[in-house]
């Protein structure tokens, strides 16, 4: 029995609607502030695909901890009547407008504080430090949930599970798919994280004290309207992105700070030297002329008389510009982030000033596979494949498209890992993967071991002689010379690269992208720590079991929402993987595909809650054939991935293939957000039991699906794989749902 009592029902529907709008609040709430919050954490702990799964499985987990905490506050609260349960209800909407801006506080001045100043986190640092920061958030939100389920109850004269769970489920999905389209498309471009975060806050605090005032809570009704006050004092007095931006990087004035869709741009200026920060990571460094002219020199000097080059990343930092020391007709400058290329024209204007330097804020994978130019060289000037978008560059599909658009004999060039005097077994299969990729596409390949690994490939041929080339052109360089070169160049080095690319290693491919497995061992075997390599497949291996023995000691109705959870994570960034892949990483158009995802979640639920309202009575056919349908779409989805270039050619347009994509995701999202509701009217429990049950059970499928498919089980085993290991989950929770349901 429900140990909340229901509303009286002279104040039901009002005092429904409040809630299920502070229920939608939440939601909104939590995708704003875990987007903020991941952003900060990304740039804090130099993220990488690893980092990323980690924060974003420990988000879930902790809000599935907290949708338990929620239904013990529920039933403790009960026995004295709504009042209780509705004043934690509503102190919770007055903590969560203050939490997300103490933890952007706590992200950016503690980092430095616990861990050394500019020293690289490990994996368990790393944990635990996400664990702890968003631990306050997380729990608050998810508790919330639950109790807002228990307040809502289920009403009288409508048949079970028609309002309630239902209702709450289909209102936090829709404050999410508001939460993430309003982040996405109209605050990031113009506000920092602490003036973003204040929306939501304010929102919170608007429902909070709405309800104080129906409860008759007159205190929190004053807490309320007091920290909105005060959240108002904070807006017009005090720049937090500047202050605490400031305490980040203490000792070095911050000349420029700014968000963009991309991540957050920081610029210092130390005694005129500028460093750009992207997400906490030094992308552009002024005064540090090695890597450029390695970049450019190692590269041009094969091909000394080219007349047109693209460029993809770097032009900003300069290489543009050195690039034309050549006497060069052109350079294509493409760079996705438009606020570095603002920034670069602001203080480094020098550098993108010269007409022959044309530049284009877009996908660079996207522009080689669209631009109908050719070009004698190519130069990737990007960071090495810490994650699955920058691996994009670095793959056989991507090696092919260039080939393509090089001119007969032109070259590519690329850098990779870091190279000093001696190459590590997780560097050696770094340097293999790439290697044998490239290899599969052209005739030539050359290895130079400077700062970084440098890549040249070509159809023609190749030359290690650079100095003479230098030489010859009457180029003045003050790093990559002879005397340099010869060091650089000296055979035991060269033999050293030699016997590393000699190593077996797989292939790397856009759907199976070995490399940013091989470069996750890499980056693991930097800490003296017991989380190595091994123990890092060990960890995943554990996880997966855990998964997949957890879920059948579940009833059948957690058992199915947790599988679909899994499939939703897993399948979502499969998704995603498609879309950036096949057409570029323009984050309108992916933020579209998790917009998509969370309406059909919502659309979904409400389907199955007017089923409900209609008189169904979910039994166990309902959950499996649900089950069954996600199954049976993980299983086709590389098939479909695997042909949707085609349907565009077949089509004459690039519109078809972003269509279908859109579709899957839709449906998938529609057909997981059935699920909820029909699990949650078979539940025999109270409304905060059922809630925490399959609530908790959906972020904990969820949590691992993201941290297992993103961090280890799309780059190790590729995309097929997780599509199937997806598609045997929900099969077999379907089918011991058809078995257990009524025995349950």
């Amino acid at each position: 029995m429900n140990r909340v009592p229901h509303l009286a029902a002279s104040q039901t529907d009002q005092r429904r609607g409040l809630i299920l709008l502070a229920v939608g609040g939440i939601g909104a709430s939590a995708v704003m502030t875990q987007l903020a919050l991941m952003r900060e954490l990304l740039g804090a702990f130099s993220g990488n695909e690893l980092v990323f799964g980690i924060s974003l499985g420990s988000w879930l987990l902790l809000t599935a901890a907290g949708a338990g905490l929620g239904r013990w506050l529920a039933g403790a609260a009960g026995d004295r009547g709504i009042a209780a349960p509705a004043r934690l209800f509503i102190a919770g909407l007055v903590a969560l407008a203050v939490i997300p801006l103490l933890q952007v506080v706590a992200v950016r001045v503690l980092r430095d504080v616990v861990f050394v100043r500019g020293g690289t986190v490990g994996l368990p640092g790393t944990a635990l430090a996400t664990l702890v920061l968003l631990l306050p958030f997380c729990t608050v939100s998810g508790a919330l949930f639950t109790l807002g389920c228990a307040l809502l109850g289920r009403p009288a004269g409508e048949p079970r599970g028609a309002g309630g769970v239902g209702r709450a489920y289909v209102a936090d999905t829709l404050g999410s798919v508001a939460g993430g389209a309003c982040f996405s498309f109209a605050l990031v471009p113009w506000f920092d994280h602490f003036a973003l975060l204040c929306f939501p806050a304010a929102a919170n605090l608007l429902i909070a004290a709405v309800l104080a005032r129906c409860l008759r809570h007159p205190l929190l009704l004053a807490a309320a309207v007091i920290v909105a006050a005060g959240l108002a004092v904070h807006v017009a007095l005090v720049d937090a992105d500047a202050v605490t931006t400031a305490v980040q990087h203490w000792g070095t004035p911050t000349v420029f700070h700014a968000n963009s869709p991309y991540g957050r741009l920081v610029v210092t200026d130390d005694s005129g030297q500028l460093t750009f920060y992207e997400n906490g990571v030094p992308v552009i460094s002024t005064g540090n002329i090695a890597p450029l002219e390695e970049t450019v020199h190692y590269a041009m000097a094969q091909r000394p008389d080219a007349r047109r080059v693209l460029l993809i990343g770097g032009g900003v930092a300069g290489t543009a510009r050195e690039i034309l020391r050549y006497g060069v007709e052109a350079v294509t400058s493409v760079e996705v982030d438009p606020l570095i290329i603002a920034a670069g024209r602001r203080f480094l204007p020098d550098n993108l000033a010269d007409p022959r330097i044309r530049t284009v804020a877009t996908d660079g994978r996207r522009f080689v596979r669209q631009t109908g130019g050719r070009f004698d060289v190519i130069i990737v000037d990007l960071p090495d494949p810490t994650t699955l978008l920058l691996n994009r560059f670095l793959t056989a599909e991507f090696f092919a498209e260039a080939r393509r658009t090089l001119q007969p004999g032109g070259v590519l060039a690329f850098g990779l890992g870091r190279y000093e005097n001696f190459v590590s077994p997780e560097l050696a299969r770094l340097l293999s993967s790439a290697r044998r990729t490239l290899g599969r596409e052209f005739a030539h390949v050359r290895l130079i071991p400077g700062g970084r690994v440098y890549f040249l490939a070509s159809d023609g041929a190749l030359t290690l002689d650079i100095a003479a080339r230098l030489e010859q052109r009457g180029l003045a360089t003050r790093f990559v010379n002879r005397h340099t070169l010869d060091a650089t160049l000296a055979a035991d080095r060269l033999a050293d690269l030699d016997r590393a690319v000699a190593q077996p290693a797989a292939l790397n491919t856009d759907f199976s992208p070995t490399l940013v497995t091989y470069f996750q061992r890499h980056w693991l075997s930097q800490f003296a720590s017991p989380f190595g390599a091994g123990a890092g497949r060990a960890l995943g291996i554990g996880l997966l079991a855990l998964a997949v023995v957890g879920s059948f000691r579940m009833r059948a109705g957690p058992r199915v929402i947790f599988a679909s959870g899994f499939a939703a994570s897993a399948l979502e960034v499969v998704l995603l993987l498609g879309f950036q892949v096949l057409y570029g990483s323009l984050y309108r158009q992916v933020g579209l595909v998790v917009t998509v995802f969370m309406a059909g979640l919502a659309a979904g639920a409400w389907a199955a809650n007017r089923r409900l309202a209609g008189g169904a009575v979910p039994g166990p056919g309902a959950l499996a054939l649900l089950a069954g349908a996600i199954a049976a779409l993980a299983a086709g989805l590389p098939l479909l991935l695997g042909r949707l270039e085609g349907l565009d050619a077949a089509v004459g347009g690039a519109w078809a293939g972003p269509a279908v994509i859109l579709l899957l995701g839709g449906g998938l999202a529609g057909l997981v957000g059935h699920q909820f509701p029909l699990a949650a009217a078979a539940d025999p429990g109270a409304p905060a039991a059922a809630a925490a049950r399959l609530y908790g059970a959906d972020l904990a499928g969820a949590a691992l699906g993201a941290l297992l498919v993103s961090a280890w089980l799309v780059p190790a085993f590729g995309v097929t794989t997780v599509c199937l290991l997806t598609a045997g989950l929900n099969a077999a929770a379907g089918a011991l749902a058809w078995r257990r349901m009524f025995a349950e």
